[in-house]
């Protein structure tokens, strides 16, 4: 992958004061020209990485999921595919500026702010991937307010292998750290598989979500992405839509056929449940880290919703991995064979010629 002239990383200034978003509480599904521009986006984005020409920006601060002030952090990888003016982003060890052309993954767990800033004949532009539980999304972010980043259209999509494009996000941001001679071969391959994935599914995918309409999408928009919160609440969800809790919750509930306090629940143990499955934190760690401030009150939902408990849970997982191979490992027409094989035995005569079995 090309290396941004602009690679040294730096001692992270004190970071802009960034005002909370509001892009979700006012998100709009994406209209069909804004798909149609994904689409060329990621084309040419794929046409550049082919020719080793889109730049592979990877922050490297070690410690993730620190509370740092005026920073973020996800539990998911998250990537920007800068298309016009510039993102400037900090780190608490670091910095770099992400230009056109260039493509940044933010490994899980680390907090960054961001301010941004347009060319003198362009206004700022980029496209942002995020990762949800079995949803992925995409959307186009503008410059809301001076220097202020925010979502002008977003669409969900359907993701039931999310898996594959989480762990591609992470193993670019692994390989990135290492010094193998192949390393560049590796990171273009990560790069140019994630971005065909990620073109194929604007083309074939989609999400129930994105049929919801008005206050309902914009609710379910909110607990995506503010599940982690412990203060969000459907009085939180409606005070930001402009609209009383009881005429949200009958609304979403005559839309959707199900409760918001519901919904709020099912998203949080969703996202518990991939924790569980692919990260070594602990019960209570993940209870907090999807929004519950009383891991036995987590503990209670979780069960309520999975029937077992978090730790039963885990321990399924743990056991499921364990068992021994079922599977024959070659099936022949007339028998089928559970070993490994082994290289046959060769003599000096035939040492040349002779093939493993």
């Amino acid at each position: 992958m090309r290396r941004p002239a602009h690679s040294s990383e730096s001692v992270a200034p004190p970071p802009a004061e960034l005002a909370p978003s509001n892009g979700l509480l006012n998100a709009r599904t994406m209209p069909p020209q804004a798909r149609a521009e994904m689409r060329s986006v990621l084309d040419e984005a794929i046409r550049l990485a082919s020719r080793d020409q889109l730049g592979l920006r990877i922050p490297r601060d070690s410690r993730p999921v620190q509370h740092r002030r005026d920073m973020h952090y996800h539990y998911r990888p998250e990537i920007f595919l800068q298309l016009q003016g510039w993102t400037d982003f900090v780190f608490p060890k670091s910095s770099f500026r992400l230009a056109p052309n260039e493509l940044c993954v933010i490994p899980a767990g680390v907090p960054h702010g961001e301010t941004v800033s347009a060319e003198p004949d362009r206004p700022f532009r980029n496209l942002v991937i995020g990762f949800y539980n079995n949803t992925l999304s995409l959307h186009f972010a503008h410059e809301a307010s001076p220097r202020k980043p925010d979502i002008e259209c977003i669409e969900f999509f359907d993701a039931p292998n999310l898996d594959v494009f989480i762990t591609l996000a992470n193993t670019l941001s692994q390989t990135s750290a290492t010094a193998s001679a192949s390393k560049e071969t590796v990171l273009k391959g990560l790069v140019l598989a994630l971005l065909g994935l990620l073109r194929n599914i604007i083309d074939v995918g989609g999400s129930q979500l994105n049929s919801d309409i008005g206050k309902v999408f914009q609710a379910k928009c909110v607990v995506r992405e503010q599940f982690p919160n412990a203060e969000l609440s459907v009085q939180r969800i409606a005070e930001g839509l402009g609209c009383s809790a009881d005429y949200l919750s009958h609304l979403f509930h005559t839309e959707t056929k199900e409760r918001l306090t519901h919904y709020i629940q099912r998203i949080r143990i969703e996202a518990a449940a991939v924790e569980l499955e692919s990260t070594p934190l602990t019960i209570s760690e993940i209870a907090y880290a999807t929004g519950f401030s009383d891991p036995a009150y987590f503990a209670r939902v979780f069960k309520r919703h999975k029937g077992i408990t978090p730790q039963d849970f885990r321990t399924q997982l743990g056991a499921s991995r364990t068992q021994r191979e079922v599977q024959p490992k070659t099936v022949y027409f007339d028998r089928l064979d559970f070993s490994h094989g082994s290289p046959t035995q060769r003599s000096t005569a035939d040492a040349g010629t002779a093939e493993p079995r």
